[in-house]
């Protein structure tokens, strides 16, 4: 059973080799990267008036971002579908409404036409607003359909000027769909505030912020978020808890995705069949203010109600993220009537997350289950030996070695000074 995350005493590099040529054969049926689909990207830039400005490398935030797409461009695998959307690049007025609305694909998702593309960004000219939270929904319906990975990268060098849509919620928004798509940004201004919210919109889907200074970093920082996209990669499967296990939904060996409220307790449904273990692991992340004390429980219960083993950990708000799992093998014979043993095992997942007032509570805070049903060990007994299975009796033979050679060199060295005493 794992309780929660503590330091592990004793030399790691002999765990290691006692455990080492283990394996486990998965099953993952739900959260599987199927390569069906070709991996998608969207690269939003911000075309704001505020672009012009020349702190980049002696040249215009405009000038930088067109040079690092046209590398990025020439780098991108042939195997991604490569789309770029803009925010801020058409209307030039004083209409904060018109100026909010200003968001276009300027060129659209799927097979690369490398010198096309490059035509569309040389047109770019700084002129209007920045929208961030109206161009994320765009790019998220530009990427709407499909099993592949599914990536945004937004580049800003300024804060959302179309509140109260908060890009932020929006980011919440579209995590919260549960298609599988992340968002990473980009800021082109180290600036205390445009750094918080880009982190925000990041976080909120799992993806990356990172601060550019300089046009070489840009080019590296989108390729490589680029060629991440084409990496395989799994895809969590959306699913809704249930109030009470009778009414939840059975869950395979696969990565799920829900949300859940504060406070509030979800259930799922595993089949065990003998000479089976569950692994099952949960992270719920703060992708919002919350109060520093904070906690998560995963308890694995009968249908009757009889909790038969849990995983516990608290936060203090140093991290995003708590995590905790729980591990339950199944024997081969039922020890009651001696025939095979096959049972239902709820999953239950209590939160204690509280915020502040003016904090918003839904949708709610994002949660991610892995579920894993494998072969189990051959003795139960070997769960509870901190993964070392039958490895536990070569470690007491070495402990036991030890102190036998400690107690003889002992011996030696007092034979040794009692010699040199005598002589």
């Amino acid at each position: 059973m794992i309780r929660r995350t503590r330091p592990v005493v004793g030399a790691i590099a002999l765990l290691a080799a006692l455990t080492a040529g283990i394996a486990f054969p998965a099953g993952a049926a739900a959260g599987e990267p199927t390569g069906e689909s070709a991996p998608k990207v969207d690269l939003v830039l911000d075309v704001s008036g505020s672009m012009r400005a020349k702190d980049i490398d002696g040249q215009s935030r405009m000038a930088a971002a067109k040079q690092a797409f046209n590398e990025v461009l020439d780098a991108t695998p042939e195997e991604v579908q490569l789309g770029i959307r803009t925010l801020g690049a058409d209307y030039p007025g004083d209409d904060r409404k018109e100026g909010c609305k200003d968001t276009a694909q300027l060129y659209p998702v799927g097979p690369l036409d490398r010198t096309e593309a490059k035509t569309a960004v040389a047109t770019l000219v700084p002129t209007g607003w920045t929208p961030i939270g109206p161009a994320l929904l765009q790019a998220a319906d530009d990427l709407d359909g499909g099993d592949g990975s599914k990536r945004i990268v937004l580049i800003s060098d300024g804060e959302d000027t179309c509140a109260p849509l908060d890009p932020c919620e929006v980011a919440r928004e579209i995590a919260a769909k549960g298609i599988g798509l992340t968002i990473d940004t980009l800021g082109l201004v180290p600036n205390a505030k445009l750094s918080r919210q880009l982190s925000c919109i990041a976080e909120a889907t799992g993806g990356t912020y990172t601060s550019i200074e300089h046009q070489d970093e840009l080019t590296d920082r989108v390729n490589e978020l680029v060629d991440r996209a084409a990496e395989p990669v799994v895809t969590p499967v959306a699913v809704e808890g249930a109030d009470a296990c009778e009414r939840a939904p059975e869950l395979r060996s696969g990565l799920y995705t829900d949300r859940q409220e504060f406070g509030q307790q979800r259930w799922y449904r595993v089949d065990l069949l003998a000479g089976q273990e569950l692994r099952a692991s949960v992270s719920v992340a703060a992708d919002r203010a919350v109060r520093p004390d904070h906690g998560i429980l995963m308890r694995a219960v009968t249908l009757h109600g009889r909790e038969i083993v849990r995983g516990e950990a608290t936060g203090n708000g140093r991290t995003d993220v708590v995590s905790t799992g729980l591990r339950h093998p199944k024997p081969e014979l039922d020890d009651d009537s001696g025939k095979p043993a096959a049972e239902t095992v709820c999953l239950g997942v209590t939160t204690s997350f509280s915020a502040d007032a003016g904090v918003k509570t839904t949708p709610g805070l994002p949660l991610e289950l892995t579920v894993d049903v494998v072969d189990g060990p051959d003795n139960a007994s070997d769960v509870a030996s901190f993964g070392l299975g039958r490895g536990w009796w070569l470690l007491g033979a070495l402990v036991v070695t030890g102190f036998l050679a400690g107690l003889v060199w002992g011996w030696l060295s007092r034979w040794r000074v009692a010699v040199r005493r005598t002589s």
